[in-house]
């Protein structure tokens, strides 16, 4: 892959990592009754997010601005990745009035672009897709928002990524999350890379309204070079939204539990991955420390 650009003083591919976290990774905390305004509501309503389950370095700043990203299924994943926070284990029973509730949630929080994701339900049958379908719909009923799906693979159920497509989403998100050498030991045994370009590609051929979107973590031990080949895949497959964001380990206390940070990227360098990627033609670009899958995901859907 040769991108014509000019590659910043570090190179992405080298560089040593410090027990201690850089300055570009360190924040302040928004303070905003907001943050409990949201807190609050999804408690009430008895829903999960991604922000809470996963860590989100941006839980904070999002419930301020009285957004989250729904997380439906449950709260339990069927997978053991080695990046996610999640709980793991044998999933409960679905709940049948989830899709009304995430729905209430949505228009008491005035949200104008929805984000839905989910946790892996290898358990299903469908892997979920139903519940997505009824989900979208409910949202859509009610508020009259764009929705954006993040979607696990549905890998063991390939067929059912078409209920999904189905309810048209504005947005169909599924992370490709790594490069392909790093996929097994990121993404566990079930993973598959050529199914991730399948997926993004099957979504296009079925509905070419919906955007396309699909992230990846960095610092987990990937090259430039393998990166950049990944988001010319990504092209190929005709994904329109990109997002780039260095992983954290969620815990440091759980840390045997979790895939080390190889290496925390400068913002300099997820600048020129932004540039790089913007050359290959993805439409929108999200690059940067702190940028995660829903990360501004409203500005980004309406932007194109």
């Amino acid at each position: 892959m040769n991108v014509q650009l000019e590659l910043p003083l570090a190179h992405p591919t080298t560089a040593t990592l410090s027990r201690r976290l850089p300055a570009w990774l360190k924040r302040e905390i928004p303070r905003a009754n907001a943050n409990h305004f949201t807190a609050g509501l999804l408690e009430e309503l008895r829903l999960e997010t991604v922000c809470d389950n996963a860590k989100c370095p941006n839980r904070m700043e999002c419930y301020s601005q009285k957004t989250a990203t729904f997380m439906i299924l449950g709260n339990v994943c069927t997978r053991p990745c080695g990046f996610c926070a999640v709980g793991r284990g044998r999933p409960e029973a679905l709940e049948a009035d989830e899709p009304a509730r995430v729905a209430k949630a949505a228009a008491r929080l005035g949200l104008e672009h929805v984000v839905i994701t989910s946790v892996t339900r290898d358990d299903l049958p469908d892997g979920g897709a139903e519940h997505f379908y009824q989900c979208v719909l409910a949202v859509r009923e009610r508020t009259g928002a764009s929705v954006e799906v993040l979607t696990p693979d549905f890998v063991t159920c390939k067929q059912a990524l078409n209920r999904v497509i189905e309810a048209a989403p504005e947005v169909f998100n599924h992370n490709t999350e790594t490069v392909p050498r790093l996929y097994r030991q990121v993404r566990g045994p079930k993973s598959d890379y050529r199914w991730t370009l399948e997926l993004l590609r099957r979504i296009k051929e079925r509905n070419p309204t919906i955007k396309t979107k699909s992230g990846l973590m960095l610092g987990l031990g990937e090259t430039t070079e393998e990166v950049l080949n990944v988001l010319s895949d990504l092209r190929a497959a005709s994904c329109d939204f990109l997002t780039l964001g260095q992983y954290l380990m969620p815990s440091a206390t759980t840390a045997d539990h979790y895939l080390p940070v190889v290496r925390y990227i400068p913002p300099d360098e997820f600048a020129w991955l932004g540039r790089a990627a913007k050359s290959l033609g993805f439409k929108q670009v999200a690059s940067g420390p702190f940028v995660r899958s829903s990360y501004h995901a409203r500005e980004m859907a309406e932007m194109y």
